[in-house]
Formats: C-alpha cells, structure tokens, sequence
C-alpha cells in the first residue's frame, strides 16, 4: 500500500472518530423524553434499567442516532450489513415509528433464520468431524430442523422438548442429533450438556449428587449403528441402566420423581418439569441468552453460566423478562421484539461514565466486534465478491457453492483460515465462550495488508466504478464508498480530509476510491458494532 495511503487512514481514523461521536450527541435526550412509541413491555424493560441507574448514580448514554441504530439493528437480529439503497432509504425517512417498522421487517428476512440458526449451530454443536464426528448427512439434517424451527418461530418449549425426547435416525431425524453431538454419552455427561444447553448452567458448579439425580433421566438413552454408514439410531431402551440410576433421579430443583421405563421414557418426565411454565431454570436461560446475544453482554455474565455463585446484575429485569417470554407462550421472537424496541438497546455505545458499573448495568451500549462469519459476509457484500468454502469430508458436502454466504455454513467442520482468525468457535463444547471476540494484531494486519483483503478491494465495484469518474463526480463517489461501508453520510470535516487529495495529480479517481476503501473497512466503526 502505497505511503499515501498510510497517511490517509491515520487522518480518517481522526476523521472517523470524531463522527461518531458529534453524530450522536446531536440526538442526545433525556432517556426518558425518547422513550414515547415503545410497547408496554419495551418501557417496563427501560422503567427497570433506568430504576437501577437511579440507585446507583449512573448516567446513560444519549439514544443512539439513526443510522447507528440502523446498522445496530442490521448486524444483531440479521448478521448483515444494510445496503447502500436500503441506507438511503432509512436515513432519508421522516416516519416517526421507522425504527420499529425496521424491526419487524428484519424478523421476516430470511437472513434472520441463517444468522440464528448459525448462533444455535454453536450451542448445539452441529459439525461433521473430530471431536463431535456427526458426518456430514447428520449436519445437514441437524442444521435442517434448527433452521426451518426458526423460519417457523416454533416455540422454545416445543424446541426445547424435540430435542430432549427426540428418537430416531441422526440422519433422518435432525433433533436426535442432540444426543449425538456430545464428547461425553454418559448419563452423567448428558446430563451436564442438558443444564448447559437448555438451563444455563455448568454443572461444575453443582454437587455431586445433585448431577447423578439428574442423571437418572438420562440412563435409558441409546445408541445403534445401522447398515448406512455413519448412521446411528437413537432411541429410548428400557432395559439399559443397570445402575439403576432412575431410581435416585430428581429434578435439579428437587422437586423428586417416581420412575418407571417400562411405562414411559423418563426423558419425557424430564422434558415436562424443565418446561414448565413456571420453571425459572428455563425461561429465566432463555431470555438472559436472548439479551446476552443482543446486547452484547447478559443480566447474568457470562450468559451460559447462571447460578448462586453468579447472581444477575439486574434482577428485578430478568424476571420480567422471564414472565414476558412464558406469558407469551415461548415466542423468542417476541422476546427480540421488546428487547429491541427498547431504548436500552437504542442507547448510544459512548458511555457518560466509562466505568465497569455503566457497562454491567447497561447505562451504554457496549462495544464488540462482527463475529466472523458477520465480517467476511459484509466485506464480500461491500466488495461483491465470494469466498471458497471446502470440507476436509468427502463427499456429498465438500465442495460449498459460492453463493453460500459464512453465516448460512451448516457445518463447524468447514475449513476457513478467515474465520478462523478472527474467532469462530470449534463447535467442542456448545459454551459461549468458544466464540472469540478479541482483536488481535493478526487480525488487523490481514484487513491492512492481506492480499485476501487487497484483491477484494480491486474488484469492488466501487473502485471500478471510480475508475471512470470526473471530477465533479468524485463527491458522489466518496458519499457512496461511505454509505455502502459504514452505513451513514461522511461528515463535511471527512469531506475535507478526502477533498485534499483529489487535486493531486498522481491519484486517479480510482486509486482515491480504492484507498478509501480501504481506509475505512480498517476503522473500528466498521468492524465493531457499537
């Protein structure tokens, strides 16, 4: 990259820095004078945050502008960056109630059901090869049934309980695939999956014999191979146990049980307790989950992690929302609408008070960076270009069609140097923390200097389309470069820093147009969502 250019990112890094900044305290306002048009439970959610900012001196943040919480919006509840036209559009509205409209569009995106489907692809460890060694039919129809359940909006409870009493074929019935991708097969093992995947909790935590009595519900579970390669049938066998582990089985609230397998599949005794509708250790899971996955960061953190020794940072707040989601039967999509109908979620990510209280108490929005699959997806919408997936499996999923987008790829087995570095989770364990969100030199050095990076940036359509620019086109270029890139208008202090350079007379439209680019997929503001 030529000298020029180093020079030019440093002055749009100041640039940059400084519109985020003005473009949101030009909205500022009194959190409660923004708050009119949320529903009744989107304000109970702001009346129960701000009543803790009261009791702990804390100030929030100004209410996000539109065109943060435009690209907000876009990158949590899709996993997709707004296009140039779709910017355009929104920033140009005058609706009052265009915020909310957006949302409800974005819940019926069939982006909404690839982006989630790849976030439950994680918990549930949906991968072909070593350790969970699903194969790659069994992904498929794994990935199937989580992806047509969120297309669906099925019920968490129904979810919830497929997944537990699920019988049958891994390669014919996706959700018995549950039982499957697990290191550990023991009741014992099974068990602890259970409390992490579907109560939140690591059964580390617990006693001893309070995992064994959870445990009795799980020792009838089995597995047989078939004719089929790799396929295995998982069923409910009422001869196994031979410890008899059924018979001490209670529930993890102690709540105790009468067995008996050669009735009933005690998994079925199990799934009826967790789903109860006024079982916390499940709708209370769920809904800090959902808040963790959209704010950035749980009521209890870390989300998968709940339990006495880790009590929530807002109680009051996790049981409203654990009532909201039973008194509207297990919708998750109700528990996204209320959530981000708020104006908790609208507040702005520069902090009045840059303290860890403001940020555990959601006095701002926290900053942290695109997942992976999230950042490649917008590089290659920005660029309009493709990356080439493989499989180290054989057939009939090795080859991935170039159209596929990152956060569509069913299987964690997918080889991908890219996302590899910037934190894709192996999919071993289903915990959060899999998911790495740092930012590493590494990673910085790719966006900067990678030929990966550079050979997208010259076939961007963007820079082709500079190249033929006049001059009295150049504004327009560089409007467009910043809508498509960071989703907003260029403030008139980062026209000026571009307008230096057009009158030299070494740079071509399309070198401006290329440096730009890059410039600015290299600024924090665009590869954190804040």
């Amino acid at each position: 990259m030529k000298q020029f250019a180093r020079v030019f990112v440093t002055l749009c890094l100041l640039s940059v820095t400084g519109a985020v900044a003005d473009d949101d305290i030009f909205v500022s306002g009194s959190f409660e004078e923004t708050s009119g048009g949320a529903n009744e439970a989107s304000d109970r959610i702001d009346e129960l945050v701000s009543q803790q900012w009261r009791e702990l001196g804390l100030e929030p943040a100004a209410v996000c502008s539109d065109a943060v919480f435009l690209r907000r919006a876009y990158l949590v509840t899709i996993g997709t960056l707004p296009s140039e036209d779709e910017v355009r559009d929104f920033l140009s509205s005058e609706d009052e109630v265009k915020w909310q409209f957006l949302i409800e569009r974005l819940l019926e995106r069939p982006e909404f059901a690839d982006y989630w489907a790849m976030k439950w692809g994680d918990l549930l460890r949906v991968k072909a090869e070593f350790p969970i060694k699903l194969w790659p039919n069994a992904v498929q129809a794994y990935h199937h049934w989580i992806l047509d359940s969120i297309r669906t909006n099925k019920p968490y409870h129904e979810f919830a309980r497929e997944l537990l009493v699920g019988s049958g074929s891994n390669f014919r019935e996706g959700e018995v695939n549950f039982y499957r991708a697990m290191q550990d097969r023991t009741p014992q093992g099974i068990a602890s999956t259970v409390a992490l995947t579907l109560m939140g909790e690591r059964t580390e935590h617990w006693p001893e014999r309070k995992l064994e009595a959870m445990a009795g519900f799980f020792s009838h579970v089995a597995y047989k191979s078939t004719s089929e390669w790799k396929e295995e049938i998982v069923y409910f066998d009422p001869t196994m146990d031979t410890d008899e582990l059924y018979k001490n089985a209670i529930c993890p609230d102690g709540t105790s049980v009468t067995l008996d397998p050669s009735l009933h599949d005690p998994r079925a005794v199990f799934a009826d307790w967790l789903i109860r509708r006024d079982n916390p250790s499940f709708t209370k899971a769920i809904s800090n989950r959902t808040w963790a996955w959209l704010m950035g960061r749980g009521i209890v953190e870390e989300a998968d992690d709940m339990g006495p020794h880790n009590p929530p940072s807002n109680p009051p707040l996790l049981d409203f929302l654990a009532q909201e989601f039973a008194d509207s039967q297990c919708d998750l999509q109700h528990l996204f609408r209320i959530i981000l109908n708020s104006k908790t979620f609208q507040l702005s990510s520069i902090p009045v008070q840059n303290t860890p209280e403001s940020a555990s108490h959601f006095a701002h929005y926290p900053l942290r960076r695109m997942e992976a699959e999230v950042l490649i997806d917008a590089l290659n919408a920005i660029t309009s270009t493709t990356e080439d997936y493989s499989s180290p499996i054989p057939e009939p999923f090795t080859f991935i069609p170039d159209d596929i987008r990152a956060i569509a790829l069913a299987d964690g087995s997918i080889t991908s140097s890219f996302l590899e570095l910037y934190g894709r989770p192996p999919r071993d364990t289903g915990l959060e923390s899999e998911r790495s969100r740092n930012t590493t030199a590494a990673q910085r050095l790719h966006l900067l200097n990678s030929s990966h990076v550079q050979k997208k940036i010259k076939v961007c359509p963007l820079v082709t389309w500079g190249n033929g620019t006049c001059l009295e086109e150049r504004p327009e270029m560089v409007e467009r470069i910043y809508v498509s890139v960071l989703s907003r208008y260029p403030t008139e202090d980062e026209l000026l820093v571009v307008q230096q350079h057009f009158d030299s007379p070494n740079l071509s439209s399309g070198e401006i147009a290329s440096d730009l680019v890059w410039a600015l997929i290299n600024q924090p503001e665009f590869f954190f969502i804040h």
